[in-house]
Formats: C-alpha cells, structure tokens, sequence
C-alpha cells in the first residue's frame, strides 16, 4: 500500500501545527507509521489522500451513527448553509434541540448548547460546584472527560497513549480539589466520601467508559454511584460524549435504567459537527447565567449549521429504533468473530451495542489498571497490519471500534478476515 502522499502531507504539517496534527491520537505515534490524510469518506468506507480504501472503523470518534455522507444529512446541508452558518443570536433550532434532548433524557429539564464535550464537562462541574456550594470533584481513573485543567487527572484517551495521565501546564493548585476512584469499584468511592465528609460537589463519569478502551459500567455501579450521590448530597454526572444516542436513544442511562442529575453530549447531537451540550434538572440549571450567577458564554454556541444537521439525526434516530437494535447486532456478530479468533490466547474483547475493543490483555477489562496490562506493541503490531489490509482501526489500544448502520456484513466479514491474517503467529 502506497502512501506517499500521505507522508509528505504529514511532513509538510508537522512544519505548521504541533505534531502535525490538531488531536494527539492521530499522530499514529503509538502505532508507529504515517497518519491517515483524508480524501473523502461515504457509508462506511474512507478514501486517504493516496487513493487507498478502507473499511473505517472510526466514524469521526462515533458520531457517524448512519456511516459518512448519509444522505439523510447531505440533503439539507445547502438548504442550511444558505440561511447562514453564525448568527451570534438565538434560534428556534436551539430550543427544539434542548426540548428534544430533554425528550430523550429525562434529568435534561434545561440544557445549554456549548462547542464541544470538553465545553460541556467543564461547564457541568461549574454548575454542580456553584449548586452544592462545594469544591471538590470526584472522577475515575481512565475516564477522559476533555482536557480542562481540573479533569486532566489520571485521564483516558490520548492521555494514556503518551503515558502522561496528568499532563504538564496544569497547576497542582488546581488539580487539588480532583479526586480518583477506581472505576467499577464502590468501596473506592465510598472512601473517598468518608475522607471528604460534605466536600465532594459530583461524582462524573462515563457510564459506558470509552477512553481506556471500552469499558462498561457494571449495574450495580451505576446504581451504587446514585445510591451514594443521594446519601452525600452530591450531583451525579454522566458524560455521554460518547455513549449518548449511540448505545440507546436515551444513552447509557436509558441502558442501565439509573437517572443521573447532569448530563454532556458532544458531537453526536450536531450530526459530527463541533458542538456539544449539558443539562440537568432545573434548579441546578437555573444556576447557569443569565438565569443564574454562574457564568458560562459562547459566542457560537447553538450554531444554526450544527443545531439543523443535529435534530435530522436525532429526530431519525427517535423515529427508527430498529437503528439501535441493528447496531447491536453488528456489534454483537463483530465481537463473537473476534473471540473465535483470539481462542484460548490471553485477550480479551468487549462490547457494548456497536462499541468494541479488542484488549491485548486478560480479561475481564474492569478498570483502568486492567485496560493497563495490555500489550501496546502487540496492538500497534495488529494496527499495522489491519491498515495494510485496508481497515482503519483507532491508533490507540485505549480507544474504541466505532461501527455504523453503513456497515454491511461483507464488511464486517473482511474486518473479520483481516484481524485472523494479522493475528496469526501471535
């Protein structure tokens, strides 16, 4: 496979953006080789800049629920567009994107539209933080949450691909009030409220975790968290950047049947577009300004463009939830093909509707120190050979396999072919 293009693309960035890149996973770095330069993408293909096709098993990081350049959504982009891409000024789409969030997640009362899920998590924390009056915060240890100071703590994602979970630049003064627990671990939450009686303003997490690889959250977790939020008068948060209308048109809270008290979305609700979301029940929200003295501001926040793509998806995805059940079957078909393949070697592959990740690690991947173990020169090996083989997997052991409702069985059966070529001799 020849990428040459590809290489003096990415020679000639690394001359005018940090790396070369604007995200540090797609550096490639942890996998070694060349970063895929984009031509175009449709269903469930993308084309690189060399002409190479691949099966993309990314999706834009998963909000590519219906595949690339669905139809659904290209038809209405021009019709969009020419009413106006900023206005700095409200929209009815606003509204009818908050009212149909609140639709799909009960705990949303209120919701404001910001531009991005790092937006939203930070914002969510302050308004928990202004509604309790307390300032301490309780997080998970490989849960990535954006990368605003006081939750670039022991975080997921590009973070553990580099192996600096707490990164430079960030004052310990402000890290101080960041607690860790033990994701899927009860007595480590609970230990830290004994220790910080009164203190802790929320409990945030991703119910189904995404960012250390897949990992979901137990059922007793979950309800144990909310169990423990109501008892110590602190807010449960749930960041669906990823999971929110992807698992479930409700997300990881309609799966799991546990209500939270705040809520993030990201990129999903704008169709991939850069846009992101929190809401929660209304006397939290009130806190927010203008309603509240809370502060919070975004000249392209609601941005008409993003609102109008977001609510034909959404609205698509309320309308079919025969989507979701198909999604769960690919996901499903995927993650048994894959465990025939890894037999009796010591890995493990996860599931979670159309998420997966294959750990190159023992299993069960309960927590970050499980996801941990594994082998990131075996995956970056796999990695390669995959792309050689035309699928694009995420390059990073710590992320996920996005599937679409583009992806068709011969699809998955290549992915499938592919991963027992490349496996072999390991």
């Amino acid at each position: 496979m020849e990428r040459n293009r590809s290489r003096q693309a990415f020679e000639e960035a690394c001359r005018h953006i940090p790396g070369g890149v604007n995200s540090p996973v797609r550096a490639f770095r942890s996998v070694g080789g060349v970063p895929v330069f984009v031509e175009k993408a449709e269903g469930s293909r993308l084309w690189d800049i060399d002409g190479n096709e691949y099966i993309d098993c990314i999706g834009s990081w998963g909000p590519m629920i219906l595949g690339h350049a669905s139809p659904l959504l290209t038809g209405p982009i021009q019709s969009l567009a020419q009413a106006g891409i900023s206005y700095g000024l409200p929209t009815t789409g606003e509204t009818q994107m908050a009212a149909l969030i609140g639709r799909a997640y009960p705990c949303a009362e209120l919701v404001r539209m910001v531009n991005s899920g790092t937006e939203a998590t930070m914002s969510a924390i302050r308004a928990a933080r202004g509604y309790t009056g307390r300032d301490k915060i309780l997080k998970f240890e490989g849960c990535y949450h954006g990368h605003s100071d006081c939750l670039l703590v022991k975080a997921g994602s590009g973070a553990l691909t580099f192996g600096t979970p707490t990164s430079p630049g960030v004052p310990s003064d402000v890290v101080k009030n960041t607690l860790v627990a033990r994701y899927n671990d009860l007595a480590s939450v609970r230990a830290l409220f004994e220790a910080n009686p009164g203190q802790i303003a929320c409990v945030i997490l991703e119910p189904i975790a995404g960012n250390m690889g897949l990992v979901p959250g137990k059922a007793e977790f979950l309800a144990g968290l909310r169990q423990i939020c109501d008892a110590e008068g602190a807010l449960l948060i749930f960041d669906e950047v990823i999971s929110g209308f992807r698992s479930a048109w409700g997300g990881a809270a309609q799966v799991y049947g546990v209500t939270p008290d705040m809520v993030c979305f990201g990129k999903i609700i704008g169709a991939g577009m850069p846009v992101g979301a929190y809401g929660g029940r209304r006397k939290i929200m009130e806190m927010v300004s203008p309603a509240g003295p809370v502060y919070q501001a975004g000249t392209l926040a609601g941005n008409p463009l993003a609102m109008g793509l977001g609510l034909t998806l959404l609205g698509h995805l309320g309308a079919h939830p025969e989507v979701y059940q198909s999604l769960e079957e690919k996901g499903r078909y995927l993650a048994e093909g894959l465990r025939a393949i890894v037999g009796t070697r010591p890995w493990y592959v996860a599931q979670s509707g159309s998420l997966l990740t294959l750990f190159f690690a023992p299993g069960p991947v309960e927590c970050y120190e499980d996801a941990a173990k594994s082998d990131t020169e075996l995956f970056a090996r796999w990695h390669r050979r995959m792309l050689e083989a035309g699928v694009l997997l995420a390059p990073s052991q710590f992320e996920c396999i996005f599937l679409s409702q583009a992806h068709t069985k011969a699809d998955l059966d290549a992915i499938l072919n592919a991963a027992e070529s490349a496996l072999k001799g390991e």
